[in-house]
């Protein structure tokens, strides 16, 4: 990776971030989205989004990945990986626990996008080449419910889908404590932390993040919550929970109490994505799918169950 300081000139002024940098750099305005997304585009010192604006004499900060350590994806089976659902469009799949979603600079285990591969799946080759097909994404800790574009025309429509908030995400988590209310909205802007580069915080003047949650049922020391996303940061439902004093039980990166967790067996958040539903890309029509939880987590929920 290779850090750039580049003052905005005048030419660009009021030009978006993705268009801008585009012009400025000779790249495309999808590598320069992707790069603002993953958070690696400051202006001003503080993190750009790919439709923020530029101003003249502004200052950018960007972070280039080294073209001559190009990230191959490897075409290895990703045991647990359960496809849900396959058509000529899409691909829809249970994501295990410890999976990332593409190749990234320092991870080394298995990714979806090599299992598809390694299954013999063809995917889109729209997005940066480590990235085909990926259309939205999960934490490598989270398990869950996803989809993957298989053709342009699929990963065109569900990217849009996604950017204007008409997929239906729901997750369930089990939070630490009782929200109270046991029904509400989080509405509070997400950053990267303003201490700790490898996590996030609700940060004044950061991205709009929203989510709606529901306790559905409530134990001694904890919360089973049903969440649906608005928008969709890294990190988001971990995060607010955590923002709120009631973190994903086993979150250990966002203050869970690490005593719980291991009465519960757990070695990564209580986070599932449970059902995902959008407009399919080929005729409109909507389609719906839903994970079981995994062993780990639905052990976790039996004990907490047995104690109630």
């Amino acid at each position: 990776m290779s850090a750039r300081m580049l003052p905005v000139p005048d030419g660009l002024d009021g030009m978006r971030v993705d268009a801008g940098l585009a012009k400025l750099l000779g790249l495309s305005r999808t590598v320069v989205a992707e790069l603002a997304e993953s958070g690696e585009i400051y202006l001003d010192g503080k993190p750009a989004g790919k439709s923020d604006r530029l101003s003249a004499g502004g200052l950018l900060e960007v972070t280039l990945p080294d073209p001559a350590s190009a990230i191959e994806v490897v075409a290895e089976p990703v045991e647990g990986m359960k496809i849900l659902h396959d058509d000529d469009d899409i691909v829809v799949i249970s994501k295990p626990v410890g999976v990332a979603v593409h190749p990234s600079p320092g991870w080394t285990g298995p990714t979806v996008v090599g299992g598809l591969a390694a299954a013999g799946l063809r995917i889109a080759t729209s997005g940066a080449a480590e990235r085909q097909g990926v259309v939205h994404r999960l934490d490598a800790g989270t398990t869950g419910v996803m989809v993957v574009a298989k053709s342009e025309h699929a990963y065109t429509v569900l990217k849009r889908a996604f950017k204007e908030r008409t997929v239906d995400k729901g997750y369930h988590a089990i939070v630490q404590g009782h929200p109270d209310p046991t029904r509400g909205t989080i509405d509070a802007p997400i950053d990267r932390h303003p201490r700790h580069d490898y996590k996030f915080a609700v940060v004044q003047g950061g991205r709009p993040s929203v989510t709606h949650y529901e306790v559905v049922e409530a134990f001694r020391a904890a919360s089973l919550a049903q969440i649906k996303l608005e928008t969709g940061r890294t990190h988001q439902i971990r995060v607010h929970f955590s923002a709120l004093k009631h973190p994903c039980v086993g979150d250990l990166t966002y203050g869970a109490d690490p005593v719980l967790a291991r009465k519960l067996g757990l070695s990564r958040q209580w986070l599932h994505a449970k059902t995902l539903a959008f407009a399919h890309p080929a005729d409109g029509r909507w389609v719906e799918f839903e994970s079981e939880y995994p062993d780990d987590l639905a052990n976790a929920l039996r004990i907490l169950q047995a104690e109630n």
